[in-house]
C-alpha cells in the first residue's frame, strides 16, 4: 500500500512535492478540504436559486461574452461547451511528469473551497492521478492570462468522457478508460468548467518541474566544475572562504563552500601552481553558479506562493457572502520568474562551455585531449556542439513576458505569455543538461593527463563510476553515443552519493 498525501490548506513546498513524486504517494482529500469544497458548492447552488443577478461565468457567457445571460436549464451545457470549445491545444505533447504535476496542483487549488466545484469532480481528478490516467495535454495554446485555458481544457476533457489519456504506456480515448474503471462521465455543474480551465496550473507545473530540475543541474554544475578545476590544474585560492565572506551573496558563499568540500584531499589542488590566475570560467565559479542559485531561490518563493493559491475566477467567499470576479488567473507573477530562471540556468551552460573550450585548448595538456592530435581530432567537436547549444539557449532566453497580444475581442487585452516562457524554459534546461554532460566527458578525459597527482577521493570515485559507462578516448571514435551516455549518467546518478547538500 502506497503512502498517501492529503490535500489540505497546509503549505505545499518543493520538498513535499519531491517526496510525493519519489514515494509515488497517492492523493486524497483531507476532512478540511472536503468540508471547504462542499461548503462552497452548497453556497453557490443556493445563490443561483435565490439571486437572479448575472454572475460571470456562472450564468453568463465567457470573455467578451460576459454580458450574455444563460438560462438555468442550460448551465450544465454552458460548462461542457466551455471545456470542449477551449480544447484547442497544438504542438508537442507535454511530458507525463508535468501532467502529473498539473493534476496535483489543480487539485490543491480546488481544495481550498473558493472555486465552487463539486466533490465528485475533484475526486475524479484524484482518481486520474492515483490510477495514472493522464490526460493528453499539448504545449501550445495558452496565453498565460485567462488561466492556461487550452491546456487545462485538455486536462479536463476526460472528466466528461472526451479527449485522450495516457494509461499503461499507451494513448487511449478517454471514454475507454472511464469504462475500464467503471467511472461515469462527470456532469459538470454551474461554474465547474470555468473553475477547471481558469488557473495557472500549466505554467505552475512547468515551473515546479523546472525548479526540481534546476536544483539537480545546479548541483551537477558545481561537481563537474570542481572536476574541471582539477583537470585544468587550477588554483584553489579563489574558493577561499575569506574571499566570499567579504561579498556574502548566499549562493556565492554556498558554491565556494561546496567546491572546497568536493576538492577536499585533492593532491592536485594542494600543489603550488605556476599559473598565478586562472580564466574566469574557473576562477569565478562561485560568483556565476552562486548567482544562479540565488535566482532559483527567488523563483521558488514565487512558485511556492502560486501553488498554494486560488487562481481561478470568479472566487467564492462564503463567510462574507461574496462572489468576486477578479484576475487571479493572470500569469504575470509566473511569467517573469520563468524568464528569469531560463536566463540564470542558461548561464550555467554558458560558463560550462567556456571551461570545455579551455580544457581542449592545449594550454594545460594535449590539444583536444587526445594522443597524437592532428591524426586524431579528439575532443575538438564536442566543444562545437556545446557552443551551438549555448547559442540556442541565448535565443531561447529572449523573454516571453515582454510580449502581449490582444484576445477575446479586446476584453483580454494584456496577457502574460507565461506558458511560452514555461515551455521554452524546459528546452533551456534540457540544453544545459547536454552541455554539462559534455563538460563531464571532457573533464574526465582531461583528468587522465594529470598523472603525477590525484584528485579528491570523491571525484576519483565519481570518475570510476562514469568510466563504467563512458571509456577514455585514445583515438578518434564516434562521440555522439558517449555524449548521450554521459547525459544519462547525470540523470541516473543517485544524489545520495553527494554529501554536500
Amino acid at each position: 500500500m502506497k503512502d498517501c498525501h492529503y490535500i489540505s490548506s497546509s503549505v505545499l513546498g518543493l520538498e513535499e512535492i519531491q517526496e510525493i513524486i519519489d514515494a509515488q504517494k497517492m492523493l486524497a482529500l483531507s476532512e478540511e478540504a472536503i468540508y471547504n469544497i462542499g461548503k462552497a458548492r452548497k453556497y453557490l447552488d443556493k445563490k443561483i436559486k435565490s439571486d437572479q443577478a448575472p454572475i460571470y461565468g456562472i450564468n453568463t457567457g465567457f470573455g467578451s461574452l460576459c454580458n450574455v445571460r444563460i438560462s438555468s436549464e442550460n448551465l450544465t451545457q454552458l460548462q461542457e461547451n466551455l471545456v470542449m470549445s477551449h480544447a484547442c491545444g497544438t504542438g508537442e505533447k507535454i511530458s507525463k511528469p508535468i501532467i502529473r504535476l498539473m493534476l496535483l496542483l489543480k487539485i490543491q487549488s480546488l481544495g481550498y473551497g473558493h472555486s465552487g466545484v463539486s466533490l465528485k469532480t475533484v475526486n475524479r481528478l484524484i482518481d486520474f492521478y492515483n490510477e495514472d490516467v493522464l490526460p493528453v495535454v499539448y504545449a501550445q495554446g495558452s496565453l498565460g492570462a485567462s488561466g492556461d485555458l487550452a491546456p487545462l481544457a485538455h486536462l479536463s476533457l476526460p472528466l466528461i468522457g472526451k479527449g485522450e489519456v495516457y494509461h499503461d504506456g499507451k494513448i487511449f480515448p478517454a471514454h475507454e478508460i472511464l469504462k475500464k474503471y467503471g467511472w461515469e462521465p462527470i456532469v459538470l455543474q454551474s461554474k465547474e468548467g470555468l473553475a477547471l480551465l481558469n488557473g495557472t496550473q500549466f505554467m505552475s507545473a512547468h515551473g515546479i518541474y523546472a525548479l526540481l530540475e534546476s536544483n539537480r543541474l545546479s548541483l551537477w554544475a558545481d561537481v563537474i566544475g570542481a572536476l574541471s578545476v582539477d583537470a585544468f590544474n587550477c588554483n584553489l585560492s579563489p574558493f577561499d572562504e575569506l574571499v566570499h565572506l567579504v561579498r556574502p551573496h548566499k549562493g556565492q558563499v554556498k558554491t565556494a563552500e561546496r567546491i572546497r568540500k568536493i576538492l577536499e584531499g585533492s593532491e592536485i589542488a594542494a600543489q603550488t601552481k605556476e599559473n598565478v590566475q586562472d580564466p574566469y570560467s574557473f576562477r569565478c565559479i562561485p560568483q556565476v553558479h552562486g548567482a544562479t542559485k540565488d535566482t532559483i531561490d527567488f523563483v521558488y518563493q514565487c512558485f511556492k506562493t502560486e501553488i498554494n493559491s486560488v487562481t481561478d475566477n470568479p472566487n467564492i467567499f462564503v463567510d462574507v457572502n461574496k462572489i468576486i470576479s477578479g484576475g487571479n488567473f493572470h500569469g504575470q507573477p509566473l511569467a517573469l520568474p520563468l524568464d528569469y530562471l531560463a536566463i540564470a540556468m542558461s548561464e550555467l551552460g554558458s560558463i560550462s562551455e567556456r571551461r570545455i573550450y579551455q580544457l581542449v585548448s592545449g594550454s594545460r595538456g594535449p590539444a583536444f585531449l587526445v594522443d597524437a592530435p592532428g591524426l586524431n581530432s579528439g575532443f575538438m567537436i564536442p566543444q562545437y556542439t556545446a557552443a551551438s547549444i549555448v547559442s540556442q539557449n541565448k535565443q531561447l532566453c529572449t523573454p516571453a513576458s515582454v510580449d502581449s497580444i490582444v484576445s477575446s475581442n479586446g476584453q483580454e487585452d494584456h496577457v502574460s505569455m507565461g506558458a511560452n516562457a514555461a515551455t521554452k524554459l524546459i528546452r533551456v534546461l534540457e540544453n544545459v543538461s547536454t552541455i554539462l554532460a559534455i563538460e563531464l566527458y571532457n573533464a574526465s578525459q582531461a583528468l587522465s593527463y594529470q598523472k603525477e597527482h590525484k584528485t579528491s577521493d570523491f571525484l576519483q570515485d565519481l570518475v570510476i563510476e562514469f568510466r563504467k559507462e563512458v571509456p577514455l578516448v585514445r583515438e578518434d571514435v564516434v562521440m555522439a553515443p558517449f555524449i548521450q551516455k554521459s547525459k544519462k549518467f547525470l540523470k541516473d546518478y543517485d544524489f545520495r552519493n553527494f554529501p554536500f547538500g
